[in-house]
């Protein structure tokens, strides 16, 4: 990646550039949207359920923290790293089939920290899951 501030990357380049990682793909979310401001994915509740047929709680964190992991990558920029240190989770509703899709956005871009909410909703567009994530931006280390 060149060193173009966050702002002048295609954010749906990047994060196809990246990969969403293998887990994310297990799971079967796709990017739909990707920028600073605004990151969106789908993940099908089919193969992502408890043994009851809703989906997974944990699957609904994945998802959260995908989106919020990745935007605050992008935000961080060329030769840092975002990580993540802290997740919270409010499940209201549970989705048992179709997809679920995840909304990020920033509550805090800083230089150090960030700070995204997701919001998870069905297919009827009913809130499932609001997640926070908070991400610690750290330099990467000199080759």
């Amino acid at each position: 990646m060149t060193d173009l501030s966050p702002a002048d990357v295609n954010g749906l380049e990047w994060a196809a550039t990246r990969g969403m990682g293998a887990l994310a793909e297990k799971m079967g979310m796709q990017f739909t949207e990707f920028s600073v401001q605004r990151c969106v994915a789908t993940m099908p509740v089919e193969g992502n359920t408890q043994p009851v047929g809703l989906l997974h709680g944990g699957a609904y964190v994945v998802l959260g923290e995908s989106l919020g992991s990745m935007a605050a990558n992008l935000h961080a920029g060329p030769g840092r790293l975002a990580v993540g240190v802290d997740i919270n989770a409010t499940h209201t509703r549970s989705a048992t089939s179709g997809t679920v899709t995840g909304v990020c956005t920033p509550l805090h871009l800083g230089r150090t920290i960030t700070v995204h909410e997701i919001v998870v909703t069905d297919d009827q567009g009913r809130r499932c899951s609001t997640i926070r994530i908070t991400n610690h931006i750290k330099d990467l280390p000199q080759k």
